[in-house]
């Protein structure tokens, strides 16, 4: 990221608003900003923590709501146990208080609600892509979005209570609900929605290892790598 793609104020207090339980290790704050600030769907703020002797730590968190006009934004947050920041926001962290944020930053993985996108996230890697489908059901353009989420079991699924309708299709690589039709495994060419939309575009995240794998199948069904857009991440937290 470059510094031009974030926002020009810098760093702001947003005061946390709500706060929902999306699986055991992982929370969306729903965040209210002092003034409305216009995002993408697949831009990320970066949450700025500040000891009392003046140490810092940040790192940066998918926006999980659609664009709006409102003051008010959703990031989704993993618990990961060596995480200063992450450990802090679900262990700490309480509706009425203030974070420190800076953003909406990032024009690469963005999808503006116009053109044909197909989805692919694995685990947390969903966060961004809920952004978009969200915005594809509000504005009645889920033809355009086909969205596929590979998750290890039932309780590693995010947004469980919405995330589910046409334009999504469900995999699981380690344990499946009962009945549920297709076996344990991993994400392969076809789990993908077909046929697929001519000049779609292909937006992969999550994990290195599966951000190439689903490249990788992607490109088997014939999207040239140019329009594939793909954002991993890691274990920092």
């Amino acid at each position: 990221m470059t510094e031009s793609e974030a926002s020009p104020s810098g760093w702001r207090t947003a005061t946390v608003i709500r706060i929902e339980q999306e699986t055991a290790r992982a929370k969306t704050f729903r965040l209210a900003l002092p003034h409305p600030s216009p995002h993408l769907a697949g831009q990320h703020y970066v949450v700025r923590l500040t000891a009392p002797d003046g140490y810092t730590a940040s790192r940066s968190y998918s926006i999980a709501s659609a664009p709006d006009d409102t003051n008010e934004v959703e990031i989704t947050v993993e618990r990961l146990d060596e995480g200063e920041v992450s450990t802090f926001l679900h262990d700490e962290v309480m509706v009425g208080d203030d974070l420190e944020i800076r953003g909406p930053i990032g024009l690469w993985f963005v999808w503006n609600g116009d053109a044909p996108a197909l989805l692919v996230g694995g685990g947390s890697g969903v966060v961004p892509l809920m952004a978009m489908l969200r915005l594809a059901r509000r504005g009645a353009r889920s033809d355009l979005v086909r969205l596929v989420v590979s998750v290890r079991t039932p309780d590693d699924l995010y947004y469980a209570d919405e995330i589910m309708g046409q334009e999504t299709t469900l995999l699981y690589t380690r344990a499946t609900p009962p009945a549920f039709p297709r076996p344990p495994g991993r994400l392969s060419i076809r789990d993908i929605p077909q046929p697929v939309a001519p000049g779609v575009r292909g937006y992969v995240c999550g994990s290195s290892g599966f951000a190439d794998a689903a490249s990788d199948v992607l490109m088997d069904l014939g999207i040239p790598a140019e329009r594939i857009r793909v954002e991993r991440f890691g274990p920092t937290g």
